[in-house]
């Protein structure tokens, strides 16, 4: 489906994406796609309609860094890919990578998440 454009008055989302391994993350830069569980579509569907612009922030599960962050394109299909095997994970959707690059979770430690008890963001 094409990207809306960016709706005005609208809230800008972002949610931190983990990744079992790095291989995902190098296949959804070189595509510029990315498969979640079928638990997290309706929250990012929600999002990508219901906000002006919904960034994603990557990492891989350990590595201590952030693999850097891209705008969610479309929203989730329920065309599968076979990129990342059979993981459980459900429909495939765009990303637009704006930054690849690692970084260090003490970078993001003055960043506090209301959400989830004013945690510090990893």
């Amino acid at each position: 489906s094409k990207s809306p454009s960016p709706r005005q008055n609208m809230p800008v989302r972002y949610f931190i994406m983990k990744s079992s391994n790095l291989q995902n993350i190098d296949i959804s830069q070189q595509k510029g796609i990315w498969s979640t569980t079928p638990s997290n579509e309706r929250k990012l569907n929600g999002a990508f309609w219901e906000s002006s612009m919904v960034y994603l922030i990557f990492s891989v599960q350990g590595s201590g860094h952030f693999q850097g962050f891209a705008r969610m394109g479309s929203a989730i299909g329920c065309e599968k890919s076979q990129d990342w095997g059979s993981a459980g994970f459900g429909g495939v959707f765009k990303v637009e990578w704006i930054r690849k690059e690692s970084i260090p979770f003490q970078f993001a430690h003055h960043l506090l998440n209301p959400w989830n008890d004013n945690k510090k963001v990893q």
